[in-house]
């Protein structure tokens, strides 16, 4: 059993259009019904902040990999300097089951992560055949710090500027040098939301509070999940999910839509629906889509299952004795 950590994961390096693509592939397994995805069950104990949550899923295809995720979250860690969230992946061979690989590194997260948010905006750009064009992130901890390089990697023409905002800040030595001359951090969110051609949320927020309209034919990357109040429904109704028994749960701005507004499964549309069935084609530029990733197994274990893969074309990680 191969065991891989950050390190291991930094010397494989981040090649995002593989990564891009690995969720691609992943997303025609779902559209097929070559997965299982059992509903994620979260663990909460003592603070109600905090959580552990269990992803366990099988994605097949070229993958043929099973396997769970065991990843904990708890948002007050940065007020100690500590990382929010931590993870463990475990793969196995789907032909016998036997686990082939442990993954102990949050990175592994983030890369999904942000390569679900890649392979929505390729879409996008490829659907709208839109350019010179500016992007927005809330939140430059490390999820908005990843999206931050996946763009400057995989849309170099397309993205003319992108504008930064943190609460706490921006610490611009973590802004990559290849996108350096293109960022301008911001003094509020405001002026990055209305700004964006594609927006990002990337933060650890409590309360809502993103009130107003969007850029029209913006793409808001709700990745954060608790940032936009129950009005941005008064100004898009193209809304976009992973899936939608994950992410109409927890408080999640679905939920908060669902519950208030009576947002319905069938008026959502799927990451099946957007890479499949080209979904953006269809879409009004005169109002923003809106698409909200809870964030799914299956794409960890492919994601996983790609590390792995590199890892052991490169002899990267400790192979573990039974």
């Amino acid at each position: 059993m191969l065991y891989l950590n950050t390190d291991d994961l930094n010397r494989i390096g981040l090649h995002w259009k593989e990564t891009v693509r690995e969720i691609e592939k992943a997303t025609e397994c779902l559209h097929a019904g070559d997965f299982s995805q059992p509903v994620k069950p979260y663990v909460r104990f003592k603070d109600p902040a905090n959580r552990i949550i269990a992803m366990p899923a099988f994605v097949g295809g070229s993958f043929s990999m099973a396997g769970i995720k065991w990843i904990a979250s708890f948002p007050n860690n940065i007020n100690q300097g500590i990382q929010r969230a931590h993870s463990v992946t475990v793969l196995n061979d789907a032909s016998s089951g036997k686990p082939v690989s442990i993954i102990n590194s949050g990175l592994i997260s983030g890369i999904r992560t942000a390569s679900v948010s890649g392979l929505v905006i390729q879409k996008f750009l490829q659907a709208q055949k839109k350019s010179h064009l500016t992007a927005g992130i809330i939140g430059f901890g490390p999820i908005g710090q990843l999206h931050l390089k996946m763009i400057a990697a995989l849309f170099p023409e397309e993205i003319e500027r992108v504008l930064i905002y943190d609460l706490r800040g921006v610490d611009t030595e973590n802004i990559n040098s290849s996108i350096r001359d293109r960022v301008t951090v911001c003094d509020h969110w405001k002026e990055v939301y209305g700004k964006s051609d594609i927006f990002m949320t990337c933060t650890v927020s409590k309360h809502r509070y993103i009130d107003r309209k969007p850029k029209d034919g913006a793409l808001l990357l709700n990745v954060s999940l608790r940032d936009f109040t129950a009005d941005i429904y008064e100004y898009t109704r193209q809304i976009a999910v992973d899936d939608w028994d994950e992410v109409c749960r927890e408080n999640t701005d679905i939920e908060m839509l669902h519950k208030l507004k009576n947002l319905q499964k069938e008026g959502t549309f799927s990451i099946g629906d957007i890479v499949i069935n080209g979904a953006f084609k269809h879409l009004s530029t005169a109002e923003a889509v809106m698409f909200n990733p809870m964030g799914m197994a299956v794409f960890d274990i492919a994601v996983g299952s790609y590390f792995y893969r590199m890892a052991a074309g490169l002899g990267a990680g400790i192979e573990l004795k039974e």
